[in-house]
């Protein structure tokens, strides 16, 4: 068996890979030519969420090639990570999104804001695959290292339903903004409306439809979601590693 030294080993393709990944990763960036340097250091980079790692390679983050931003006011903090087919669109009348330093938006995830509707999402937040955040009327504004599960859906506003006006021409509606405060969780599934604030600390459980305000420290499930117990309710045999 041939013996291989630190000197080779170092030679190998993890350390070419690596090289590859971290030449192109200073040129990544939303343009033209920062989108080819994100696909170049993406070729040899592991796939999915281990992509993540590439955002920490330049201080203007990783915004992946098949990124779509048809928005003129997107706000990236530092080593902000945009996924596989994220789409930021903007509609007439929209306002900003901003989005944290370390913020990871994960792949097919639509960011959209329209007439009186923006976002604003925290730091080190988690927007997990196929979600929907659609912002018009009222912003939507998210905290600090909040965890947001697949195809969760927040829509800040609703349609009429006046019965002298069709359906198709009902004008745009909004209970108030939507907010989620740090450190929540949200289910796969879940489905926030208009008008709800979201606590600290608290979790929204998969497939529930939120209606009304969530407390800090919550636990909600259900359609429409309920309160079914709070957090500093469990007992230590509940928590991981206990």
């Amino acid at each position: 068996m041939r013996k291989i030294s630190r000197g080779g080993a170092r030679q190998g393709p993890g350390w070419f890979a690596r090289r590859w990944t971290a030449f192109w990763m200073r040129f990544s960036g939303p343009g033209p030519v920062g989108k080819l340097a994100s696909r170049l250091a993406a070729w040899l980079a592991p796939p999915h969420m281990d992509q993540i790692s590439l955002a920490y390679l330049n201080r203007r983050g990783y915004i992946d090639a098949t990124a779509t931003i048809y928005h003129s006011d997107l706000r990236l903090g530092q080593n902000v990570y945009l996924g596989p087919g994220v789409l930021v669109v903007e509609t007439k009348g929209g306002g900003p999104i901003s989005l944290g330093d370390r913020a990871e938006i994960h792949m097919h995830v639509l960011f959209e804001t329209g007439r009186g509707g923006y976002m604003e999402i925290g730091p080190e937040t988690g927007i997990h695959p196929g979600c929907q955040l659609k912002a018009y009327v009222k912003p939507i504004i998210i905290g600090r290292g909040v965890m947001i599960a697949a195809n969760v859906a927040l829509y800040s506003y609703d349609h009429g339903l006046a019965p002298d006006i069709s359906i198709c021409d009902q004008p745009l509606v909004a209970k108030g903004p939507i907010t989620i405060q740090d450190d929540a969780w949200i289910g796969t599934g879940a489905v926030i409306l208009s008008g709800v604030t979201i606590g600290e600390g608290a979790v929204v459980g998969a497939g529930a439809v939120v209606t009304k305000d969530i407390p800090a420290g919550g636990i909600a499930a259900g359609n429409p979601a309920r309160i079914i117990k709070y957090r500093n309710e469990l007992k230590n045999a509940d928590k991981i590693n206990e």
